[in-house]
């Protein structure tokens, strides 16, 4: 599910990051679980060269920032398409949400594994996940 603030127009929040990729994400593994917070940023295509700052704090930060450099586009600013299919299908109760700014566009995207199309997106972006159970299959 992609929000309406993907947008920047008529969103209160003007600020723009330091950084090419400043990404927020926030995964709840079920309902009424404590939620984890992953970060993932970097300018030029570079990350932070300490791991273990908020800078970049996902399990294989370079393969986040490959998945996003790769994806990103397409999976937080998709084109409508009414020709959509997706099959249905349920991939369990994670849910991650995604804020922040990718190549200075404010991003807002919710990922879950309620059908198919929301599994690719998933799929898509695993690493940026923070690689647990719910986006690579296995802890």
């Amino acid at each position: 599910m992609v929000s309406a603030e993907n947008s920047d127009a008529g969103n209160n929040d003007t600020a723009k990051s330091e950084y090419d990729i400043d990404l927020t994400v926030t995964l709840t593994e079920e309902p009424g679980a404590e939620s984890r917070v992953f970060h993932l940023r970097s300018s030029a295509g570079i990350l932070s060269p300490d791991p273990d700052t908020v800078d970049s704090n996902l399990p294989d930060a370079q393969s986040a920032l490959a998945a996003v450099e790769q994806f990103g586009e397409e999976v937080f600013f998709p084109e409508p398409r009414p020709d959509r299919i997706c099959t249905q299908q349920y991939g369990g109760p994670q849910v991650a949400v995604v804020k922040g700014w990718f190549r200075g566009r404010k991003v807002h995207s919710q990922f879950s594994l309620t059908d198919g199309c929301e599994i690719a997106r998933w799929k898509a972006l695993a690493s940026l996940l923070g690689n647990t159970g719910g986006s690579t299959g296995a802890i």
